[in-house]
């Protein structure tokens, strides 16, 4: 796989004990010695001195290297990011200032001293034995005087390595070594002579290497199409993989254009970035594409696929061709037909709102049955797992429809934000992630207005999610230094996604929709196709905030929000006084409150925000329109009458201040008891969520059923007054029946989850119906409530029926709901069986293994045995998501975040020791928040059933 054999000839190989020795060295003149006994001393002499005039040399050498790359900062990838590129190369770069800063191979960063402007990829795909051969030329520029010419590559076997000069002294410049030093993924090539400023040269290196199994890098994936196989290979490249691919420097900074070429047998297409520009075919039925050259952009968004898939296609007004490609009978059930309907709409949306137009003559969305993460944006090829594009309106949900258009949205958005525009170093990937995110609801609430998604899911699924990570003590900033090539896929976590998404959200609504705008298009339109960081944006906003006089120093105030962990709970009194006004003091929220007593270094840093505040100035009769406010310091007094309005919708914030110990316990219990006159989805919504939370804690207790009854109590007089939906689909998806139709799924799930019987009659008469006839009569919008709690009542004849209906289904939503309907199961000898099939089975994506493992134990019967699986599986897991973080802390996550016992705490811990790796970081959230379960237990459990015991019936 790898090219670490040091048995290779010409220094391709060599072992880690040469790159320690070896230094650039400048030339000797070789001197012939006659040895003979009357000449031994002189011999001596001779190589004595020969050995300290060296030493001179070297140092000298080592000394002008080191100069030179000193001398300034590096050039940028375009003419107006020449500071974003001094700022990238000197950020995270030490080499020159140490003491083997003679070989930069050793280091995270590049050298900054060579730069590359266009690549010619040429390859050759083998599916029959999955390999491939390629040529890549590249051509780069010097900046800096170098012998070196430092780039990634990792599993790739390189097999020639040839350099060429264009100046006035063209021609093949000599080689001294080359070498791969696996610890940094980097090829090293040293030549006889410097490379000089300003000139440019050519590199052209050949290799081979395996279209790997590993979803990472070009891999290989594989479907079954009228009981036969068929095979299809494609490339994640983000956030480091393009290495694996071809030779490369594998950096964001280092944006370059591409012209790839494709050959691989007829009876495949292949697809990349760009649109084929010609065509060519061999006589022995192997044709060759070749894509037109690319605009500007970084390694990790050029993409290729080989495979036999079919496409629909539609065209915007624009003239941009958009195709889905699928599998073959996917695209002809029409599956593709809503990703692609919506795409078009998109892509119209994003240019109107960031005024600047998609840059592309095309894009492709291709739907893949395996892929490390839900979808990547590569530009003009987006890829997806299926189950995040595909679709069937008779059998999907508006759940399953919302995920959809959601990570459609989102991909979209990375158009602009990422391809076009991308951040300077991985420490602000949340500038692309945030805004990504941010917009899955913008964008959204445009194509479907009704559900007002950024009013109302927002807040659950974003704010609500990232106050618990954020309120960790095992949290960090948003803006992260990155320090190791292991960094790099630890940023991608949900602190950059949702918290960068609050932020963005934050501020557009504090600037106004207009200034916002205006913002973003002078961000996009001043850095496309280069590099940005986060003080470029601060500087746009400014700036726009400024021409409409309004004196706002962005910069100062994000800071405080990205470059810290953690946010602010804000305390607001009245003072007795008769002045009319109220202190409002902030502190540092902490979920665990001991934590700043067992860490006093990280919290007596004294967190402050400034925090735009929104207040509502006037008295009982008449209120004013609303105002912002900034509180900047620990405590300030504001001369105002205010009327705050207590938000009962937001249910979960009340549970996250009643665990951390803010508020009495029965607080957020009481609040609930207002919920059967509720109307709305969005307090609903809140509620359950929070209440599930507080349901896995207590379901393992003996005095659950207080809880569960109380519950009930408080669900089952709006269950009874919604009702069921209708037995048979109405057509597909009305939007106008959004949120009525979700609160009433809302309240089912509550009814059947906590025990309803007539709820769980209903869901076993359905299940019952569907097994006699062979006839599916349930509500896709309800499938997944149905299907959990006939699985968890019924005895193991259903659960065998809903197996078997998995492996039958060719629909992608169907086959993910009948999967986790299968966790819910009370067997255990059924959900252990449960767990090595979807380990071993072909037909389980690998997304899906995690989420029933996560689900298994989300089952209280499941619980341990989930625990004790994830132990026992996770040299399987880890060498199988190692790569992909991302996934490993989802698993890491979703795993231990419901154990609650303090054998169960221990065990934890003791595993971490032996196997916590470069998975550290999730692991640590994991104590803390298991260890924040069994406190909770420990003081306030007693305290919590007391309450229950002494509530009304009402």
């Amino acid at each position: 796989m790898g090219i670490e054999d040091a048995s290779m000839r010409n220094g391709r190989a060599l072992s880690d004990q040469w790159a320690d020795s070896v230094v650039v060295r400048p030339r000797t003149t070789e001197q012939h010695i006659t040895v003979n006994k009357r000449l031994v001393l002189g011999f001596a002499i001779s190589i004595l001195t020969l050995i300290i005039v060296t030493a001179i040399a070297i140092t000298l050498s080592v000394s002008f290297e080191r100069c030179a790359a000193e001398s300034s900062g590096a050039l940028a990838a375009n003419g107006s990011s020449n500071s974003k590129w001094k700022q990238s190369r000197n950020t995270n770069i030490s080499y020159r200032d140490s003491e083997d800063g003679q070989q930069p191979w050793r280091h995270l960063r590049l050298p900054a001293t060579l730069r590359p402007r266009h690549y010619d990829l040429r390859l050759s795909v083998y599916m029959e034995n999955f390999t491939f051969s390629g040529e890549v030329h590249i051509e780069f520029e010097c900046v800096h005087s170098t012998k070196l010419i430092v780039l990634h590559t990792d599993r790739l076997e390189v097999d020639k390595v040839l350099v060429y000069s264009d100046s006035k002294k063209a021609g093949v410049m000599r080689i001294q070594r080359r070498f791969h030093y696996q610890p940094k993924q980097v090829y090293v090539i040293a030549l006889h002579r410097e490379m000089k400023p300003l000139r440019t040269y050519k590199i052209n290196i050949t290799f081979h290497a395996h279209i790997e199994h590993e979803l990472l890098g070009f891999f290989r994936s594989s479907y079954v199409l009228n009981g036969e196989r068929r095979f299809l290979a494609v490339t994640q490249f983000s956030p480091t993989h393009a290495r694996k691919a071809f030779p490369c420097f594998d950096e964001p900074i280092y944006k370059a254009t591409f012209r790839v070429s494709l050959k691989h047998e007829s009876s495949y297409q292949s697809l990349s970035n760009m649109p084929v520009e010609a065509s060519t075919s061999d006589e022995d039925g192997w044709v060759t594409n070749h894509f037109s050259r690319t605009p500007r952009m970084s390694t990790y968004y050029l993409a290729w696929a080989v495979c036999n898939f079919t496409y629909r296609e539609a065209v915007t007004d624009s003239g941009v061709v958009i195709r889905l490609y699928a599998r073959p009978d996917a695209i002809q059930s029409g599956s593709g037909d809503y990703a692609l309907h919506i795409t078009k709409r998109l892509l119209q949306f994003y240019q109107d709102y960031f005024k600047v137009k998609y840059s592309l003559p095309k894009l492709d969305l291709l739907a893949v049955p395996k892929h490390p993460y839900a979808a990547m944006e590569n530009w003009g090829l987006s890829v997806f797992v299926e189950q995040k594009i595909l679709l069937d309106p008779d059998v999907s949900s508006f759940s399953y429809q919302m995920e959809l258009t959601m990570v459609v949205v989102h991909e979209i958005c990375h158009q602009w934000f990422g391809d076009l525009v991308t951040p300077v170093w991985w420490e602000d990937v949340w500038l692309k992630e945030g805004f990504a995110h941010y917009f899955e609801y913008i964008g959204t609430d445009f194509l479907f207005p009704k559900w007002n998604m950024e009013k109302q899911r927002f807040l659950t699924d974003v704010l609500h999610e990232v106050m618990l990570l954020d309120g960790l003590a095992s949290s960090h900033p948003i803006s992260q230094e990155v320090f190791e090539a292991t960094d790099i896929d630890r940023v991608f976590d949900w602190i950059a996604y949702k918290k960068g998404a609050a932020l963005i959200r934050m501020l557009a609504n504090v600037m106004g929709q207009p200034l916002f705008q205006r913002g973003l298009n002078d961000y996009l339109m001043t850095h496309m196709y280069g590099n940005a960081a986060r003080d470029d944006l601060w500087n746009k906003f400014s700036e726009a905030m400024q021409r409409e006089g309004k004196d706002i120093n962005i910069t100062q105030v994000m800071d405080r929000w990205t470059l810290q962990m953690g946010y602010p709970v804000v305390t607001i009194s009245k003072n007795d006084s008769l002045d009319n006004s109220v202190t409002i003091s902030q502190e540092h929220f902490v979920y665990d409150t001991d934590a700043k007593i067992q860490n006093p270094e990280l919290f007596n840093k004294s967190f402050q925000w400034q925090i735009p505040l929104t207040l509502a100035v006037g008295n009982s009769s008449h209120i004013s329109t609303e105002t912002i406010i900034w509180v900047s310091n620990k405590t300030g007094t504001n001369y105002a009458k205010c009327v705050f309005n207590l938000l009962v919708s937001d249910h979960h914030s009340f549970f996250l201040f009643s665990r951390a110990g803010y508020l009495p316990q029965n607080v957020p219990l009481q609040m609930i008891s207002y919920l059967s006159q509720e109307t709305e989805f969005l307090p609903w919504h809140a509620a359950s969520r929070a209440l599930y939370q507080l349901d896995k804690l207590l379901d393992r207790t003996e005095d659950h059923s207080l809880f569960s009854d109380y519950v009930l109590r408080q669900v089952e007089p709006k269950y009874h007054k919604l009702g069921w939906p209708a037995t048979s689909p109405q057509g597909s998806f009305m939007q106008a029946a959004y949120q009525t139709e979700e609160l009433q799924r809302e309240v089912m799930m509550l009814a059947c989850s906590f025990g309803n019987k007539h709820c769980h009659r209903q869901a076993v008469s359905l299940i019952s119906d569907w097994i006699s006839s062979n006839k599916n009569r349930i509500p896709p919008n309800v499938r997944d409530i149905v299907y959990c709690t006939g699985v968890s009542l019924m005895d193991e004849d259903v659960w065998e029926f809903i197996w078997m209906k998995f492996h039958s289904s060719t629909a992608i939503s169907e086959k993910k709901v009948l999967l986790e309907a299968l966790t819910c199961s009370d067997n255990i000898f059924l959900l252990n069986r449960l767990l090595n099939l979807s380990l071993t089975s072909d037909l389980v994506p690998d997304q899906d293994v995690i989420d029933v493992i996560i689900h298994v134990g989300r089952n209280p019967l499941g619980r341990h045995l989930a625990w004790r699986y994830f132990r026992e599986k996770w040299d399987i897991l880890n060498s199988r998501y190692g790569e992909a973080l991302f996934m490993n802390s989802k698993l890491i996550s979703g795993v231990t975040e419901f154990l609650n016992t303090e054998a169960e705490l221990n065990e934890l811990k003791e595993f971490i020791l032996t196997s916590g790796g470069e998975s550290a970081p999730a692991f640590a959230r994991a104590v803390e928040i298991v260890q924040a379960n069994v406190k909770w237990h420990i003081l306030f459990q007693q305290q919590f059933y007391r309450w229950l015991r002494k509530a009304p019936d009402g």
